[in-house]
């Protein structure tokens, strides 16, 4: 069996249909858990009390941010190079999606940063690379929306795909290029120096995991969505020549 199997919208249509169960379940389990345990069950920081409870969502928001581009850019590529329009459509459904993760990262982020920066917003390269990311994802939305014909649509999104991915990059590794950022280094790391203590942990790994989740149940949903939307639009143009 290939992977390639599963670019036919009716094979895609039948495996998403078995496995969307299990991962909304999955995803819903882990995101309860998660920020039940977090919310509630971990202590205050010694620094900056309360208010590191964000980190529950911010950190996991702000992954999927950036990992959604990614995903767009892999799929898009895939439609550039063997044309496969579920590729295509999956890209398409994961941005609203990757939007809305950006915006929560924005503003869980302006939520932990205005007591511990005292500001709501600085111009720190990261926040501003993730600025320019969500204004990506919200071009890349209206362009779809601005292009009839679906395949011209697929294409000039995937450059634009493309174009952005820098703006995903700078956002994921800001912290690495510029030093004199006020954001801080990453939260979670192999090296035991930089890493959360466990208490904090082991909650933020399930609300993570429930992330990627959720972002994968949203995209398969969303996915099943333009293929029947695909399908319709096909059947109306049909009807409309005869």
């Amino acid at each position: 069996m290939s992977f390639w199997e599963y670019a036919n919208p009716q094979k895609f249509m039948q495996l998403s249909r078995r496995v969307l169960p299990f991962v909304a379940v999955a995803a819903g389990l882990c995101l309860v858990i998660g920020l039940v345990w977090g919310f509630f069950f971990t202590p205050d920081d010694y620094k900056q009390g309360s208010t590191v409870k964000i980190f529950y969502l911010h950190v996991p928001a702000a992954m999927m941010a950036i990992n959604a581009w990614v995903m767009m850019l892999v799929t898009s590529l895939v439609w550039l190079i063997r044309r496969h329009h579920v590729s295509a459509l999956a890209a398409k459904a994961a941005a609203p999606v990757g939007l809305i993760f950006t915006v929560i990262a924005l503003i869980t982020g302006a939520l932990w940063g205005q007591p511990m920066w005292g500001t709501w917003w600085e111009w720190d390269p990261r926040l501003t690379s993730f600025l320019i990311l969500a204004l990506f994802y919200l071009g890349y939305i209206a362009l779809w929306q601005a292009i009839d014909d679906p395949d011209t649509a697929a294409d000039l999104t995937s450059v634009l795909c493309i174009v952005g991915s820098v703006f995903a990059l700078l956002s994921r590794y800001a912290v690495n290029f510029w030093n004199q950022g006020l954001h801080q280094g990453a939260s979670l790391s192999l090296d035991k120096e930089e890493n959360v203590a466990d208490v904090f942990w082991y909650p933020a790994l399930l609300c993570i995991a429930g992330f990627v989740l959720l972002f994968v149940t949203l995209v398969l949903l969303r996915t099943r969505t333009e293929i029947r939307a695909r399908r319709l639009g096909a059947l109306l143009a049909r009807e409309r020549r005869g």
